[in-house]
């Protein structure tokens, strides 16, 4: 009999904190961040590598080359968007071809993060033609990558155009591997 009144008598004592420990849980809940990135899928049939520019708090940054299996998605950048436009450039490693544009970037064929978009050549780097993304100070945002024929009519995203005379596109490396080895955060 002593313990079953000692059951009870614990029992009583637990429910507060029962409802206690519940209500921090859901307060924890409600304070989470909701998660935001940078995304990047290739909804093509070939393997691609893909550059990223963007401007942080130090001014302009260029880095490559993330390796993205065909029909897959991989984070280029990791957190809370902190600029309005970013900038792609990317090549078909399969077939040939690029996803390019008109601001021009400096890259290189090997991995790379480079810092400033001025005077690609005479530093030793490749000036390239980015791609514009305007994420509408969204706080994450994935880019598709489409093959033409995919191509919706009113996407912003430019459909794969061949590769220029003399351009090669950068050395295939493992797939997803970012170029500084994760998150750019």
């Amino acid at each position: 009999m002593t313990a079953l009144k000692l059951n009870a008598a614990t029992r009583r004592l637990c429910r507060p904190l029962a409802a206690l420990a519940g209500a921090g849980a859901l307060l924890a809940l409600w304070s989470v961040p909701a998660l935001a990135d940078f995304r990047l899928c290739n909804n093509t049939g070939s393997r691609v590598g893909v550059a990223l520019g963007y401007k942080d708090s130090e001014g302009w940054i260029t880095e490559g080359w993330w390796n993205i299996s065909a029909r897959s998605c991989d984070t280029l950048l990791r957190g809370t968007l902190i600029a309005r436009y970013y900038y792609i450039y990317a090549v078909d490693y399969d077939l040939g071809g690029e996803w390019a544009g008109q601001a021009y970037m400096c890259s290189r064929e090997k991995e790379f993060t480079i810092r400033g978009t001025d005077n690609c050549l005479a530093r030793g780097f490749d000036r390239t033609g980015f791609f514009e993304v305007d994420t509408i100070e969204q706080r994450s945002w994935t880019v598709q990558l489409t093959e033409s024929a995919d191509q919706p009519a009113d996407s912003t995203t430019p459909s794969r155009t061949p590769l220029a005379p003399g351009r090669q596109p950068p050395a295939a490396s493992p797939p997803s591997t970012p170029p500084t080895g994760g998150s750019k955060r």
